[in-house]
């Protein structure tokens, strides 16, 4: 390959990454890349999970052999296997700059003293004739490598192709420090910050989905809206940063409870209003998670409880043809349960079906200003 194949091969990985839209995108198209840059046949991008001690791979791309799935669930390897590494595993390298690229082959020795034996072996096991091993360093660290194999009979890397691998995973260090930026403003842009849950415009964004499920495949959708007791309370009385850990431990105990069924979202509307969303289970299911979150808000040493609203496609409520009618009815219902002071769950349509109050109240026109009527549930105005 010339000199202006190389330059392009540079930058079409580098134009694949940035193409990326998630994680695995983006180690997919790193691996694609080089593999194609450097002419190989196969190619795997691992990271260094120093807590672990051991070398994870992420992805394998190319002619795989048995057992090399291509986001592979459990493919790690020790680091003392690999004592080439571990030099700059935990600190820089001596003499600072990048690490170099090195080569192995299938025809060296199995038993030789030093770092290589584990690679030549599974070159061997796997039917590949040489690889070249690029050091991956992110944020003045190492992070991980990049592989590259040729097959048996394939001509062999030489210290060209090495000294080109270094190039390469300079490119891809780039592209994977691009991609952990999307994905901590994606995660800034749909969590709340105090909480850790998510927050409102998740809700909304999965809320839509799941109706959308919910029209056309008939899949239930159920929404529970807390609101938490005595916030006010708190903030007045023991100072904002003690309604702060009212807030943070209240949002760990919906996320204990949302784990009580698969899929489930716990999320934090703001102020002291939070939601569970679940796309699936019954709505029997759902209320018995809600009992959970009214028992376990009770036992908090802060706050007065929770009152807890729900509302679910699998009970009476009528057609729910939009998303904004979910949360009305979920609204409403927890109203009543402010109202009455409930210690469970006040739940949409099961007194009474459509003529139940809260549905009704849920499905009237919005009040007008000065009526005295409850004006905060959400969306009041009639569903398109």
């Amino acid at each position: 390959m010339g000199e202006d194949d190389r330059l392009r091969a540079v930058v079409a990985l580098a134009q694949g990454m940035a193409a990326a839209q998630s994680p695995r995108e983006s180690w997919r198209a790193a691996a694609l890349g080089a593999c194609r840059a450097l002419s190989g046949s196969f190619a795997a991008l691992s990271v260094w999970e120093r807590e672990h001690g051991r070398l994870r791979v992420l992805v394998n791309v190319g002619e795989r052999a048995d057992g090399e799935a291509e986001f592979p669930e459990d493919e790690t390897y020790p680091v003392h296997q690999f004592p080439e590494i571990t030099e700059f595993l935990h600190e820089r390298w001596a003499g600072g700059g990048e690490p170099d690229a090195w080569v192995e082959t299938a025809s060296g020795p199995m038993d030789r003293a030093g770092y290589c034996h584990q690679r030549v072996a599974a070159l061997r096991r796997r039917g590949r004739g040489c690889c070249v091993v690029a050091p991956i360093v992110l944020h003045g660290r190492a992070w991980g490598e990049l592989y590259v194999a040729r097959p048996l009979g394939a001509p062999v890397f030489g210290s060209r192709d090495a000294d080109f691998a270094t190039v390469l995973v300079s490119v891809v260090a780039a592209g994977i420090a691009q991609t952990e930026r999307l994905e901590e403003a994606r995660r800034l842009a749909f969590t709340d910050a105090l909480t850790g849950l998510a927050n409102r415009r998740a809700v909304d964004i999965r809320l839509d989905q799941a109706v959308e499920r919910h029209r056309d495949e008939g899949v239930v959708v159920s929404l529970v809206v807390c609101d938490l007791n005595g916030l006010k309370r708190v903030n007045d009385t023991l100072g904002h940063a003690l309604g702060d850990r009212l807030l943070e431990r209240f949002g760990s105990v919906l996320s204990r409870c949302a784990a009580m069924l698969p899929g489930m979202l716990a999320a934090r509307l703001g102020g002291d209003e939070f939601c569970l969303l679940a796309v699936g289970p019954s709505a029997d299911e759902v209320v018995r998670v809600g009992d959970e979150v009214c028992s376990r808000a009770a036992e908090l040493d802060l706050g007065e409880g929770v009152a807890c609203g729900i509302a679910s496609t699998g009970d009476p409520i009528g057609e729910v043809r939009s998303a904004r009618r979910l949360f009305r009815l979920a609204d409403a219902a927890q109203y009543k349960a402010k109202f009455l002071r409930a210690e469970k769950p006040v739940v949409a349509g099961r007194d009474g079906g459509l003529d139940d109050p809260i549905v009704r109240l849920a499905d009237s026109p919005p009040p007008v200003a000065g009526d005295g009527e409850r004006r905060r549930i959400r969306g009041m105005e009639p569903d398109p």
